[in-house]
């Protein structure tokens, strides 16, 4: 599943694209992903300006000027591309066009017309339409905590949430009532920061440890944004071989190998907890 910060990429690419643009010339090449498509979704979409593009959680939000917002999750292998280009960097390879493109339009404004492309060819995306006015009210959004590099994302906040819990903080971290959008490996990564064990009960954590653990949180994501919300992509080097870039991560699959953490001899290891996947150094961090 793609991540915030790969999320927060895809985002910042369509951004100059869409924004003040009147979508034309749209085209649904299938009738579901994971869910249908809305009603209508081509003739509601074709002709409408998009107001803004923002990002709750894991999804894309087009605001339109008919009044809803056309709303994209990414699922596991969504890819937008812009003009055949893919935006953001995504740890899973995935086909982004071909018989796997599943809509297309044109994005028109000063007369010119870009091409957006969307392929999903797991289908575990989905699109939807909502009113505007009714967004934070559908089910897909009701009931989802605060933003991680929003203002109501903090100490004070993860301190009431987690008051008594006996879960594990790394479970309750991935909880999206408790935060919105946070995922498993930057979860990993900001806890190892910390220097927090995953293994400690939510209600066990100090709140200048969760003052802490809320600062390294948007570092990390800040981080990833930074470099492309980019885990792994192929490039070709200077010599004009092929190689690959990995974003380095601290802790994230890195099971086995020496703790990167300096006067750390600890060794890396790997639990599972809520069915993913957790790493971290038991040397350095503690409950």
């Amino acid at each position: 599943m793609p991540e915030l910060p790969e999320v927060e990429t895809v985002r910042r690419g369509l951004e100059p694209v869409l924004v003040g643009a009147r979508l034309g010339r749209v085209r649904q090449n299938r009738p579901d992903l994971r869910f249908p498509f809305p009603e209508r979704f081509v003739e509601r979409l074709e002709g409408a300006q998009v107001e803004r593009i923002d990002r709750r959680a894991k999804y894309l939000l087009a605001a339109l000027t008919t009044g809803e917002t056309w709303v994209t999750h990414l699922g596991m292998t969504g890819r937008f591309t812009v003009d055949g280009e893919q935006l953001g960097e995504f740890e899973e390879a995935a086909p982004i066009a071909g018989k796997h493109e599943h809509v297309s339009l044109c994005a028109l404004r000063g007369g010119a017309a870009t091409r957006i492309g969307f392929a999903d060819s797991r289908r575990f995306g989905f699109m939807g339409l909502i009113a505007t006015d009714r967004v934070e009210a559908h089910p897909w959004f009701a009931g989802l905590g605060p933003e991680p590099l929003g203002n109501g994302f903090s100490g004070a906040h993860l301190a009431e949430a987690f008051a008594g819990k006996k879960q594990s903080v790394k479970v309750s971290l991935l909880d999206q009532r408790n935060v919105a959008g946070l995922g498993n490996i930057y979860v990993c990564e900001a806890l190892y920061r910390a220097r927090i064990s995953p293994l400690t009960a939510a209600g066990q954590v100090s709140r200048p440890r969760l003052e802490r653990l809320t600062a390294v949180v948007r570092e990390v994501l800040g981080d990833a944004i930074a470099a492309g919300g980019s885990t792994l992509r192929d490039f070709a080097g200077a010599d004009g071989n092929a190689g690959y870039f990995q974003h380095r991560f601290d802790v994230y699959g890195r099971e086995g190998q020496p703790c990167l953490a300096e006067g750390c001899s600890g060794v890396v290891r790997r639990v599972v907890q809520g069915g993913r996947s957790t790493f971290w150094c038991p040397s350095c961090q503690r409950r």
